[in-house]
C-alpha cells in the first residue's frame, strides 16, 4: 500500500481528482489530495497563495505521515512538489510529475510556459487583486481537448483565479536534495499546454526513471481517470 499525495495545477483545487482518489484507494492505497492555500474551495483567499506558502503547506503533509509518500503534481503543480523535495527528500518515496513542470533550478512556471512552442494561444485575464484566469472559452481547446464535454463543463463551473506571484516564483532545488529523489513522468501526448515535446525537453534536464504516455490532453485526471490511476501505481511499485 502506497500513500499517494496529489497536488493540482494552476487554476485548479482538489476537487480535480475527484475520478483519481476512488480508484487509487480501490486497489489498496491512500489518496490524499489538499487543498492548496487560496485555491479550490478556498478561493476567495487566492490573493494569498504563494509557491513558498504551498511548499511549506505540502511538506507540512508529508511529515505528518508515518511513512515516505508518493507525491505527485499536475501541471504547475510540478513546482510545489519539487520544492517540497528539496525540502525533506527522506520522507518521499518517489515524485511523479503528471503533464507537469519539471523545471530547473531558479526558473518560474511563468518562464518556462512563455518559452514552450506549439502551445495552444491561451487568454489569460488578470485581476487587480494580483491573480489571473483563464478566458472559460479557451478552457476546452488548452486544458481538456479530449475530455467528455460534460466533464469539461464541471472543470469550467469550478476553475479559480489563480495568484500570479506563485507562477513568477523560481523553484530552489539542488542535485544533493531534490536530485536524489527517485522521479517518474506521465506523459500526456495530445496536452497542448505543454506538448509532449516542452514535457520531453524537462525530463532531458532531470531524467526520470520511469515514463508512462497516456493518449490524452492536459487534464489526465479527468480525460483518462483509469489510465492515471494505473500509471500512478506502477510508478509507485517497488524497484526490482
Amino acid at each position: 500500500m502506497a500513500t499517494f499525495i496529489l497536488i493540482p495545477g494552476a487554476w485548479h483545487g482538489a476537487w480535480c481528482w475527484e475520478r483519481v482518489v476512488p480508484l487509487l484507494e480501490a486497489d489498496g492505497h491512500r489518496a490524499i489530495a489538499p487543498e492548496l492555500a487560496g485555491m479550490g474551495n478556498d478561493r476567495a483567499r487566492a490573493a494569498e497563495g504563494t509557491l513558498t506558502g504551498w511548499i511549506d503547506q505540502i511538506t507540512a503533509c508529508v511529515e505528518a505521515e508515518p511513512e515516505p509518500v508518493v507525491l505527485v503534481g499536475h501541471s504547475r503543480g510540478g513546482a510545489v512538489i519539487s520544492g517540497v523535495a528539496e525540502r525533506r527528500p527522506d520522507r518521499i518515496l518517489r515524485l511523479v510529475y503528471a503533464a507537469a513542470l519539471l523545471l530547473r533550478d531558479g526558473v518560474a512556471v511563468r518562464d518556462q510556459l512563455g518559452g514552450v512552442a506549439d502551445a495552444t494561444p491561451t487568454r489569460i485575464h488578470k485581476d487587480d487583486d494580483g491573480t489571473c484566469r483563464v478566458e472559460p472559452d479557451d478552457v476546452a481547446a488548452a486544458l481538456y481537448n479530449t475530455t467528455d464535454p460534460a466533464w469539461v463543463a464541471r472543470a469550467v463551473a469550478q476553475l479559480g483565479p489563480e495568484p500570479r506571484v506563485a507562477l513568477r516564483t523560481p523553484v530552489s532545488i539542488s542535485a544533493e536534495r531534490f536530485g536524489r529523489v527517485p522521479r517518474g513522468y506521465v506523459e500526456c501526448a495530445q496536452d497542448r499546454t505543454i506538448p509532449l515535446a516542452a514535457q520531453r525537453a524537462m525530463q532531458a534536464d532531470w531524467p526520470c526513471d520511469r515514463v508512462v504516455t497516456l493518449d490524452c490532453d492536459h487534464s489526465p485526471f479527468y480525460s483518462a481517470p483509469a489510465d492515471l490511476a494505473r500509471a500512478l501505481i506502477a510508478m509507485a511499485a517497488p524497484t526490482d
